[in-house]
């Protein structure tokens, strides 16, 4: 199994479990989150879900030997990307959150990372483009002159920094992401549910009103270089473990 769940009390653990691939995601994982999360949103006794991978990594994204991010009927790419969710959903992060990994997190509502965790969108390394909301996601949790750079550069941003950013909201130890969420979640916990979930919904109304427009914008953006010369010479090098050629490309 891809995915793994686990209940505590009124918290919902998802475990991202492909770790021979860095939990890149394919159809069989983006199916297995969407199960697990079907489930956590329909069970009125599910407060505050939780989503992870392992200790070495969170996830690296799509397997680039699917055509493309896989979507749900519920969840969209991932089965988390764009869900109506209505509870709140803490990201624990451990290693690489890297591509449509970073996407995951950029979903969530809160981010606990160990010091292992780094985040980043290397699409343009390859070039390719982050359709699963990390374009605009990005300029929202972090400053924008940060977010212009991850998608420029493609580098990694680590757990320290990311915290004084406001990505992240506690930073752990090496192997007590989890640990950490599950305190987090307890804390919320303790607070009304049905008060909890208005204050989010409405949060979320306010944050996401230009949504529609932002989809299309990325839509239009990926169409752009989807199939070019420059998306294939990267997909190629990224397997032959070589540095792209982008010279000469359209």
């Amino acid at each position: 199994m891809t995915v793994l769940t686990e209940r505590h009390g009124h918290i919902f653990v998802v475990r991202m479990q492909r770790p021979e691939k860095r939990n890149a995601v394919d159809r069989e994982l983006a199916d297995g989150i969407e199960d697990a999360l079907n489930t956590f949103e329909d069970n009125p006794d599910l407060w505050v879900g939780i989503i992870t991978g392992t200790n070495e990594v969170f996830s690296a994204g799509t397997d680039l030997t699917q055509p493309r991010s896989p979507a749900t009927p519920r969840g969209g790419e991932y089965g988390i990307i764009r869900r109506d969710r209505r509870k709140p959903m803490i990201a624990a992060v451990e290693g690489f959150a890297l591509g449509g990994g970073f996407e995951i997190v950029l979903a969530c509502d809160l981010v606990v990372a160990s010091t292992t965790a780094r985040f980043g969108l290397p699409e343009v390394e390859r070039g390719l483009l982050p359709t699963c909301g990390g374009i605009f996601r990005s300029a929202r949790a972090l400053p924008l002159n940060i977010a212009k750079e991850l998608l420029l550069t493609g580098d990694r941003l680590d757990a320290s920094r990311a915290e004084v950013l406001g990505l992240v909201n506690r930073v752990v130890a090496p192997g007590t992401a989890l640990e950490g969420a599950l305190e987090l979640a307890g804390r919320i916990c303790r607070n009304a549910p049905l008060a909890m979930r208005a204050s989010m919904r409405a949060l979320e109304r306010v944050v996401a009103a230009d949504d529609v427009e932002a989809w299309a914008a990325t839509d239009e953006a990926a169409a752009q270089i989807m199939g070019s010369a420059e998306a294939k010479e990267g997909t190629r090098a990224f397997f032959e473990k070589r540095t792209p050629n982008w010279d000469g490309l359209g």
